[in-house]
C-alpha cells in the first residue's frame, strides 16, 4: 500500500472455518463471498490477494495496513462477511442454527512477498481442487 511517506506490503495468510465446521460454501456463497470481499476493499484499505473456498472453510490471502492488527482485521473480515452472506443466503442461517457463520477460531500468518507469496497463493488458489491431494507433501510443509 502506497502512502505520501511510505510503502507497506504486509501480506497475511488468514483461514476462517465455518462454524460447527459445516459444508456450506456452495457457488451461490462463494458468488456472494467474493462479492462481499470487492465492496470491502473499496470500503477499507485492504486488498484480497487470494480468495479460496473450499466445503467447510475459507482461505485469503490478504494485504493490509499497519494501521489494522490482525485480531481487528480479522473480526471485521469475518463480521461483514457473515452479515452479508446470512442476508443474501437465507438457507445457509438454517444450517448454522447458532446464529453465527464463522467459528470462534482462526488461522493468521504472514506471508513474505519475496518468500512464499507465490506457494500459500497457488495453495489458497486451489482450494477444493485436486492439487492438494497432490501436493499433500507440499502443504504441509507450509506449517
Amino acid at each position: 500500500m502506497h502512502k505520501s511517506h511510505n510503502v507497506t506490503v504486509l501480506l497475511y495468510h488468514l483461514v476462517f472455518p465455518a462454524k460447527y465446521r459445516r459444508a456450506v460454501f456452495d457457488e451461490q456463497v462463494d458468488a456472494v463471498l467474493q462479492e462481499v470481499c470487492l465492496e470491502i476493499e473499496k470500503r477499507y484499505e485492504i486488498k484480497f490477494v487470494e480468495i479460496g473456498v473450499d466445503k467447510d472453510h475459507v482461505p485469503f490471502l490478504v494485504q493490509s495496513v499497519p494501521s489494522y492488527s490482525v485480531t481487528k482485521l480479522v473480526t471485521m473480515l469475518k463480521s461483514l462477511t457473515a452479515r452479508e452472506v446470512f442476508k443474501r443466503c437465507p438457507q445457509v442461517k438454517r444450517q448454522l442454527w447458532g446464529g453465527e457463520f464463522w467459528s470462534d477460531g482462526y488461522f493468521a500468518s504472514t506471508v513474505g512477498k519475496h518468500g512464499d507469496e507465490s506457494m500459500i497463493a497457488k495453495y489458497v488458489k486451489a482450494q477444493g481442487n485436486d492439487y492438494l491431494r497432490l501436493h499433500r507433501a507440499e502443504q504441509l510443509t507450509l506449517f
